[in-house]
């Protein structure tokens, strides 16, 4: 079976292929293709309301790419969601109707607390110690999730209006950092010590930077560390001496103020990278429906 997801997000767009495989009652999901395209929805919405011309053409034609791609794999199932950019953007559903027109893409805008549940789908912690309680966070360009899981159970999820564009745009209020710190406060609390799982681009970055072992979590020490050579630096400089993207080098250091904030706030030393996204989130998502599990 042939699965596609796209996620569209505040900083990027991307579409995901993956065949998925039952063998010995095992389901097993090969990536086939992953194609990421920097729209930065959020750079316009964030700061005017709306996605301005340019930004619409752009995804205009994306949406036209992943239609082609996903017809050359044979896609028989696919889920097209848009997050906190496309949410808050006043011509957002007009935008949607027009890629429907364009390239047949039917998109879903997703409410901040599902964008957190489709995180959650992987089911990261499976394989993890169960004397552990888990803190998934996901930081994305307009928003963090924030999910938290104990034996077996979700007990909280909720979306916060702090993401990397957001800031970069200096758009979040010390009110805004101010909920998350009481809302973590309040629900994140277990018996149990807690440990992170990250997901976004921006983590996975830092993950390889680490040169930490697949599997291993990263400490907290570490990011806090990251953060502040980070930011003694310029985007230019961020660019060239780590070699990297703009936009990731723009958006990088206010990643980690979150990461360090969040996982400050909930008393947590460590953070797993398992390397998982909404994409995948909602790849599973979708799967688990048409195998009739849900």
């Amino acid at each position: 079976m042939i699965i596609a997801a796209i996620d569209i997000g505040s900083n990027a767009a991307r579409l995901l292929i993956n065949e998925v495989k039952v063998r010995d009652g095992k389901t097993e999901f090969v990536k086939l293709n992953l194609l990421r395209i920097p729209l930065r929805l959020g750079m316009d919405v964030f700061t005017m309301g709306k996605i301005g011309d340019e930004r619409r053409n752009m995804v205009m034609e994306s949406m036209k790419i992943f239609s082609d791609l996903m017809k050359i794999y044979k896609v028989e199932h696919y889920r097209a969601c848009a997050t906190s950019a496309m949410r808050d953007a006043a011509n957002g559903r007009e935008i949607i109707e027009k890629v429907k027109q364009n390239s047949g893409i039917e998109i879903e805008i997703i409410s901040g607390d599902e964008e957190a549940s489709l995180i959650y789908e992987n089911h990261a912690e499976e394989g993890l110690d169960k004397s552990f309680a888990y803190l998934y966070i996901d930081v994305g360009g307009g928003s963090t999730e924030l999910t938290f899981y104990e034996n077996d159970e979700m007990l909280y999820e909720k979306s916060f209006n702090i993401g990397t564009i957001r800031l970069l745009n200096d758009l979040v209020t010390d009110e805004n950092w101010r909920d998350m710190k009481e809302e973590i406060r309040k629900n994140i609390n277990s018996k149990k010590p807690i440990v992170a799982i990250g997901s976004g681009g921006n983590i996975n970055k830092i993950f390889s930077m680490s040169k930490t072992k697949d599997g291993k979590p990263m400490a907290a020490s570490y990011l806090k560390k990251v953060y502040k050579e980070f930011s003694g630096k310029s985007v230019e400089e961020l660019i060239t001496e780590y070699k990297l993207r703009q936009d990731r080098a723009d958006v990088l250091t206010h990643a980690l103020n979150i990461y360090n904030n969040v996982m400050t706030w909930a008393e947590i030393t460590r953070i797993y990278v398992p390397k998982i996204s909404v994409a995948d989130g909602l790849i599973h998502n979708i799967y688990e429906k048409v195998a009739g599990r849900k």
